[in-house]
């Protein structure tokens, strides 16, 4: 079983310093490729350092919503010069997040508008970040045809209603451990719902732990128990699963389906 970590954060602190540790444990659990996801000009950088160091480490960089206040015509430079990085895989993590008060909205939806034209200038696919903002960030991507380039909504908790209207505009839908949580209901629903040619897994790590391990820090090999509750959810094998979503983050990604 080969399983695509569609998204983590090995260049977060909580990581950096000991990647060769969690590599091994992914590879233990049959987790064999990751994407590293940034947030602002640090991480990005951290994220493309990994890729270059490790074969099955790949990169996505861009500015997140709540660092969004801190964008910038220089850091915007920075971030085109990035993402012209031979392992950069898509521009993200972009959004919005009117959960935590770090970024006014109306910053946040210029940035985030603002980093899928540069998206659609790279020829990339977007990784969207959306907390407590289906509305906006549902018309900000329809407003962009966003479809012209693709993209990902990562780690997905919107009910099958949500659900359908991301699909429609031509995105994919990655869950998290969130699928795995006992009283994520709407999530459940949605992961029976999503077509299995249009899903993604992640853990977005250190943060959303699965089930087992829930209440500890999450790391990347524990997508395993993410796909594993997908499974159960929709009556089928882990196998079918780790499948089909390592061929569809190959195919969202453009990379090489390597068995």
């Amino acid at each position: 079983m080969q399983i695509f970590d569609s998204h983590t954060h090995l260049n977060s602190d909580e990581f950096y310093d000991d990647v060769p540790t969690f590599l091994a444990h992914a590879k233990g659990l049959g987790v064999e490729k990751i994407a590293n996801v940034g947030s602002n000009t640090i991480l990005n950088s951290r994220a493309i350092e990994l890729a270059n160091q490790y074969d099955n480490l790949y990169a996505i960089v861009g500015w997140h919503p709540e660092d969004s206040k801190n964008y910038t015509p220089e850091t915007e430079k920075v971030l085109e010069e990035q993402l012209s990085q031979e392992k950069v895989v898509a521009v993200g993590e972009i959004g919005l997040d009117y959960h935590w008060d770090s970024s006014p909205v109306d910053v946040q939806k210029k940035i985030f508008a603002r980093q899928i034209e540069i998206a659609k200038e790279f020829n990339l696919p977007i990784s969207v970040h959306n907390r407590d903002a289906f509305a906006d960030c549902y018309a900000i991507l329809k407003a962009a045809n966003i479809s012209e380039i693709g993209g990902v909504m990562h780690s997905f908790n919107g009910n099958p209603e949500w659900l359908k209207k991301f699909l429609d505009l031509g995105m994919n839908i990655s869950y998290s451990g969130v699928a795995s949580f006992k009283n994520a209901h709407e999530v459940h629903d949605s992961v029976r719902a999503t077509p299995l040619d249009r899903m993604l897994v992640e853990t977005d790590a250190p943060y959303l732990t699965p089930e087992p391990f829930r209440g500890k820090q999450n790391e990347p090999g524990f997508t395993r128990y993410t796909v594993e509750a997908i499974a159960k959810e929709r009556e089928t094998t882990p196998e079918e699963i780790a499948a089909a979503t390592w061929h569809n983050a190959h195919q969202l990604f453009r990379l090489e389906e390597s068995k």
